[in-house]
Parts: C-alpha cells; structure tokens; sequence
C-alpha cells in the first residue's frame, strides 16, 4: 500500500509542481483539497512538476469534509509548527496519511486541536517561521520510506 500526501489548501503552485514530482518518483498518492490558491493548467505548476505529471496518482477534494468522508478510517499524522512531536518519533505504516497546510498559514485549529499527539514538527531553530512546504513534504515522506524499507523503490 502506497502513502499519501495530503495538501490543504495549497497556495504556491511551485511547492504543490515539486510535491508532485516527489510523489511519482516515489509512488505515493497526493491528495489536494480545495480551494487551490492556483489552476491545474498553470505554467508555473506544470514546470515544476516537469515530465512527471502521468506518473502522479492525483486526487481532488472538494473540502476537508469530503477528504475525510472518502478516507474516515485514514490514519493521518498532521505537519505543524504547533506540534510538539518529532516527526521521527512515529511508527509509519502503509497506507499513512501525511497532512501539509497552505505556506502562509498552515493547519487550521480546527484539524490540528482533535489530532492530538497526531500533529508533529520537523525541528528547526526558535523564532523562525517555517520550513518550505515542499521540502517538509520530502523530509518527512522519506522518512516514513526509510522506516517502510523504500518499497517499490530501486535501492
């Protein structure tokens, strides 16, 4: 069973072309709710993306509502600033779901206040903002490879 990337609400088309191309080179599902601060069609999304866009496994949904109607029984783990858990600190397993808000505002606490110990943090020098969305999606995406042995993946 693959993994999956969720993406609320992206903002930057950029970020969301780079998260794409991971996802196919890595064979995971990416999950985009809306609403999208950009259009599929853009330039700047599709350059980023570069040649990988048949590879990717896309799926769209409508609201938060919807993804987590078509996926109630989804173990997600939530990436947050706000988190006071490491990202290394879990036990990946197939078929995880890891949830990324929009890069200028993340989470909103009406997804981070349920998960609980299920929102984690990439650790980063105090009084700075963020990390870049598509590389936090990368570091801790291979970090659940790296625990799952990389599978599907060449070594």
């Amino acid at each position: 069973m693959p993994l999956h990337v969720v993406l609320y609400q992206p903002e930057i088309p950029q970020n969301t072309g780079n998260i794409a191309r991971t996802c196919a080179l890595t064979g995971t599902i990416l999950h985009l709710i809306h609403p999208l601060g950009f259009r599929l069609d853009e330039k700047h999304l599709k350059r980023a993306g570069l040649d990988y866009w048949e590879e990717v496994n896309i799926l769209e949904h409508s609201t938060w509502a919807a993804f987590r109607e078509a996926y109630p029984d989804a173990n997600c783990y939530y990436l947050s600033t706000k988190g006071q858990r490491r990202y290394t600190k879990v036990d990946y397993r197939p078929d995880d779901f890891l949830v990324f808000g929009p890069e200028t505002r993340g989470l909103p606490a009406s997804i981070l206040e349920p998960a609980g110990d299920r929102v984690l943090r990439v650790p980063m020098r105090p009084g700075l903002r963020s990390l870049n969305l598509a590389n936090s999606v990368a570091i801790v995406l291979y970090e659940a490879l790296r625990q799952l042995d990389f599978p599907g993946l060449l070594p």
